[in-house]
């Protein structure tokens, strides 16, 4: 093994701010908008800012600096965009094998699958579904990112006809799949500047990939099913070729070989990120829709079920974009789903604004409530209060994301919090009672919230979907 290939690189616990503060112009200038360089610093390593936002570091003079902040600073995962302008995709640029580590950025693209031999309505079909994919949850909007158009059909023409039609109905980022270079040169015809990610080269057909990719400035996905050394090689063979952004697919076998796909993708992202692997040190790709291959004489339920837990694997190991056949919302919704949970900051819990919330049209004599801004806590209080059309205020409590109970017991949820969001919130200048209701889990703070607000307090159910029930039994509308 060369130095090039065993070297690693500093991961992300060893690099401190004194890192970067030592290589930034260190003049204090505010110009970034922080205090001073050292608070400029820490944000660079926590990847809340780029270092490109220190003005004084871009002029002349600091190119050896800047040089070395941004190979610092590189992820081990290269960060590769698929597409053009607002609907581009980026994959990758992953800093650390585990989430709990630091955090996990650019979530798993998901795209849908057509291909050139299904017909124009049902090609339509699938693009408008695909683009009205849409779900609520916790806050944040759950959508579908790419089309992956498959030749089936062997056909340059039918293949160039299908991505000039999809390219005319979406833009979203494309996948062009074939082994045939033919194939993909007639599809980049129809679209020679969208960026799609090329799928796939091979040990037979590099050559002809790589001058497809670098001729049209696109991606470039390479192919070695369960072959890792393969792989490898031709990582480093295109590299070398001149061809920079490379996404990588080990083979996805859904039946016996399952554990060989979870075992290679691991192990891909583990020479990444903790060897430093260079050739290994891209985006992965995983392909659940081969469920449909290996279907047999299965219905089509029981493939698609197969294909959402599958995909749901790959997401949890390491893939950064898959390719799915299913276009139903039962089963693209527990990937998502899973998908938004994996890529939330594990530093920073998942919160809303604190303020005061408004729910139907209440009046002066509507009953007030509060929560806190956590935010599974807040969204489930409000689609309950939402759900059972209830007129009412609810104050959300600055409890730094912390569910009610937690919130308790560690003190970030106190009497003098909920007096504190009374006055803020200023509900006392829309209602004439004085009354409040409280989550049953906060029931042992009624007596200071009592003191501290003035307000008379009642406690309330410890579930959010029995508020009905306690403003019909427990709730009089004061005179």
């Amino acid at each position: 093994m060369s130095e090039r290939e065993g070297k690693g690189k500093v991961g992300i616990k060893e690099l401190s701010p004194i890192d970067v503060y030592k290589l930034l112009p260190r003049t204090n200038c505010k110009e970034c908008g922080e205090e001073n360089c050292m608070a400029f610093a820490t944000k660079v390593v926590n990847r809340e800012v780029p270092v490109d936002k220190c003005p004084p570091l871009l002029i002349k003079g600091h190119e050896k600096a800047y040089k070395q902040l941004k190979e610092m600073l590189k992820p081990p995962i290269k960060e590769v965009v698929v597409g053009v302008g607002d609907r581009a995709v980026k994959i990758g640029g992953k800093l650390v094998m585990y989430r709990h580590e630091f955090t996990y950025f650019n979530p798993t693209a998901v795209a849908i699958d057509v291909t050139d031999e299904m017909s124009d309505e049902e090609i339509l079909d699938r693009i408008k579904r695909t683009e009205k994919f849409s779900f609520e949850y916790i806050g944040q909007t759950l959508k579908l990112d790419m089309i992956a158009v498959r030749s089936t059909s062997n056909d340059p023409e039918k293949f160039r006809a299908t991505v000039k039609k999809v390219t005319e109905n979406t833009n979203l980022p494309l996948i062009l799949c074939s082994l045939n270079p033919s194939m993909l040169e007639a599809g980049l015809m129809a679209a020679p500047k969208s960026r799609p990610l090329l799928y796939a080269a091979t040990q037979d057909n590099w050559n002809d990939m790589a001058e497809l990719a670098l001729m049209y400035n696109c991606p470039l996905a390479i192919f070695a099913p369960n072959n890792l050394k393969l792989l490898k090689s031709l990582a480093k063979t295109l590299v070398a070729y001149g061809v920079e952004d490379l996404v990588l697919d080990p083979g996805t076998f859904t039946s016996e070989g399952l554990a060989d796909v979870l075992n290679n993708f691991t192990m891909i992202r583990r020479a990444a990120c903790k060897s430093g692997d260079e050739f290994l040190g891209f985006p992965l790709i995983g392909v659940p829709m081969t469920v449909w291959m290996e279907r047999g004489e299965a219905p089509e339920e029981v493939a698609k079920w197969k294909e959402a837990y599958v995909a749901s694997l790959l997401i949890v190991r390491f893939a950064d974009v898959i390719i799915v056949h299913s276009a139903d919302g039962w089963s693209l919704l527990p990937p998502v789903v899973l998908r938004q949970n994996i890529y939330t900051d594990p530093r920073k819990p998942v919160a809303v604004e604190p303020g005061l919330k408004v729910f139907g049209n209440p009046d002066e004599k509507s009953p007030v409530m509060f929560t806190t801004n956590f935010a599974l806590t807040y969204f489930t209080v409000a689609s309950d209060i939402e759900s059972a059309k209830v007129n009412a205020y609810l104050m959300v409590v600055d409890t730094e994301g912390i569910a009610v109970d937690s919130a308790v017991a560690g003190r970030k949820l106190t009497a003098e919090k909920v007096a504190d969001a009374i006055k803020a919130s200023k509900v006392e200048d829309k209602v004439k009672h004085r009354r409040l209701i409280i989550p049953g889990k906060a029931a042992r703070l009624s007596g200071e919230i009592e003191e501290q607000s003035g307000w008379e307090v009642l406690v309330g159910p410890r579930d959010s979907s029995d508020i009905p029930k306690f403003l019909q039994e427990k709730w009089q509308t004061p005179e």
